[in-house]
């Protein structure tokens, strides 16, 4: 026997996940935190905001704004998902859950593309076990099932998909098109009448939710390593093909070059970081907690297949995944970025399950195990302390950190917590019994306890989060203190509040610049408690200083006309 690759497989070993149990799984994580929660800050609420002021037509629908202000991002395909659904919405009650429904199908799409795109990726001869003298080696489709389900649930386990990829926000909406390029990729050479259209709508989706320059980036890199990735088979034919692959990805990297420059899509932000230990200990922070558990696989799967980088199944997903890292380093952007090398980094993550040794997949399995237990045991005690004051510490912590919280007892929030905490013990139970074939097995307990301590948050926590991240209650506190009706101007204030002053108070504002004569000013303000010195006090009289319940810099100061 000879090995060609480092991977070695036996057929006990390609088990297949339950089907149910998986796609249960998927389900439970992708609407818990997207139902029955408010609006979150900023980014958030902030996309509601421009949602709904395309869908009144206050707002342009090429050009975006929100009172005159224009996003972040040059997004328009997210917002204009927003706002349809706003428009076919029947009534105000069924609108937050409409105007979700696109992004959880986003979220998704972003599931199921890395699960196929990993599937073909572990199809190619290049990615295949090592062959036995005398057989009992996996299955090519067996193996490749085992390989995406294992991607699968790296990308649920990533800790920094719980709260952005449950976002309305365009950066979720690059993340399903991100996920639909990634099997178009991946899946060319076997389906290019599927995966071809499949690749040109994610580089189209992802410069119209306002990446433009990382869908070229992708599209570039993609191209020239599926024109010159070798293999053992590489005939005429082989060759023609991986011609053909290439030449698709490259005219959708031209089609969506072209969107973006007709539409004005192009956004140049690059601002190499300094020379600082701070920058880029905070970079690498974000990288360590956002990325994890995928991250140390994905690196443990390079190394293993140093020999086999050009190949396909390392070099696309790692293409992406540099791309992606140094687009976040280089132009100074969030951790939404991040979330595009999710599915990449998914796959090269499940990659590393055929090379682990035991010694290494035991040492994931306790310290996920330590770790999601610890997570899920802290929240249910400041759950309890909330509702009985017991243990003291962790209450006092809540009322400084939420002063002014009451907590809401919920029987249906309970259950379903306690069903997932079962549902938790129970895979314990099984990971920590002999089950040692399956070569998913390893990302079972961080999948699983990534979806039970998000379940616990969405459910225990909800009222909570809702309080702090929420503007519900400034919002009540804006509305009680207007005693007569009329248009309010806005100056200073960021967008998350103005999208929650019409979303939820349906105030009528009007940015601050406009001539109209409006009975009552919202200006921004700071933790000083002085009126702002941009106010003209011979116009304006104080009536109400409102800040945030949770945040006592997130200060707005409500003058009425003299």
């Amino acid at each position: 026997m000879q090995t060609t690759t480092p991977a070695v497989v036996a057929q006990a070993a390609v088990k297949r996940l339950p089907r149910a149990a998986l796609l249960g799984l998927c389900i439970v994580y992708v609407l818990a935190g997207f139902l029955g929660r408010e609006g979150w800050k900023s980014a958030d609420m902030t996309a509601w905001g421009f949602m709904a002021e395309l869908a009144a037509g206050r707002s342009n629908w090429w050009h975006p704004t929100l009172l005159g202000i224009a996003s972040e991002y040059d997004a328009l395909l997210p917002y204009w998902l927003g706002a349809w659904m706003i428009q076919a919405s029947p009534g105000p009650e069924w609108t937050p859950w409409l105007v979700r429904l696109p992004f959880v199908l986003l979220l998704g799409l972003g599931m199921t593309a890395t699960w196929y795109g990993t599937y073909y990726l572990a199809k190619g001869p290049q990615a295949q076990p090592v062959v036995f003298a005398f057989g009992g080696q996996a299955q090519p489709n067996d193996y490749a099932r085992t390989v995406a389900d294992g991607a699968l649930l790296a990308f649920i386990a990533c800790l920094g998909l719980a709260q952005l990829g449950h976002e309305t926000t365009p950066a979720l909406a690059q993340l399903g098109f991100a996920g639909l390029y990634f099997y178009g990729v991946c899946a060319l050479p076997y389906h290019p009448r599927r995966a071809g259209p499949a690749a040109v709508l994610g580089l189209a989706g992802l410069t119209l939710s306002g990446a433009p320059t990382l869908a070229c980036l992708f599209g570039l890199g993609c191209a020239a390593i599926s024109a010159y990735s070798p293999g053992t088979e590489k005939n005429a034919s082989a060759k023609l093909r991986d011609w053909r692959d290439s030449l698709t990805l490259l005219m959708a990297c031209i089609y969506s070059a072209a969107m973006a420059t007709a539409l004005h899509l192009w956004h140049w932000n690059i601002t190499p970081p300094q020379a600082l230990w701070i920058d880029w200990n905070g970079y690498l922070q974000l990288l360590v907690w956002f990325l994890w558990p995928a991250w140390p696989l994905a690196a443990w799967a390079v190394i293993r297949w140093r020999k086999h980088i050009l190949n396909r199944h390392i070099a696309l997903p790692l293409w992406l995944v540099l791309v992606t890292l140094a687009a976040t380093l280089m132009m100074g952007s969030s951790d939404r970025t991040l979330l595009l090398a999710l599915p990449a980094i998914a796959s090269l993550a499940a990659f590393a399950l055929p090379t682990l040794k035991r010694q290494m997949a035991s040492l994931v399995d306790w310290f996920t195990l330590l770790f999601f237990s610890a997570c899920g045991l802290t929240i249910w005690v400041v759950w309890l302390a909330m509702h009985t004051g017991f243990p003291p510490q962790p209450a006092a912590n809540v009322a400084r950190l939420a002063p002014g919280f009451v907590p809401q007892f919920s029987v249906l929030e309970l259950v379903l917590a306690l069903a997932a905490t079962a549902f938790w013990f129970a895979l314990v139970r099984w990971r920590t019994s002999r089950q040692r074939a399956a070569l998913w097995k390893s990302l079972a307990l961080p999948a699983g306890g990534a979806v039970w301590c998000w379940m616990l948050l969405t459910t225990l926590w909800l009222p909570l989060l809702d309080y702090t991240q929420g503007y519900t209650n400034v919002v009540r506190a804006v509305s009680q203190e207007i005693d007569k009706p009329g248009c309010i101007e806005v100056r200073g204030v960021d967008t998350g509040p103005i999208a929650a002053l019409q979303w939820y108070g349906r105030l009528a504002l009007v940015p601050g610049s406009s001539l109209a004569a409006c009975p009552w000013l919202i200006s921004g303000g700071d933790a000083s408690g002085q009126v702002p010195a941009t106010v003209d006090a011979s116009t304006w009289a104080p009536k109400a200083r409102i800040h945030h319940p949770a945040d006592a810099g997130d200060v707005m100061w409500l003058m009425q006309r003299r």
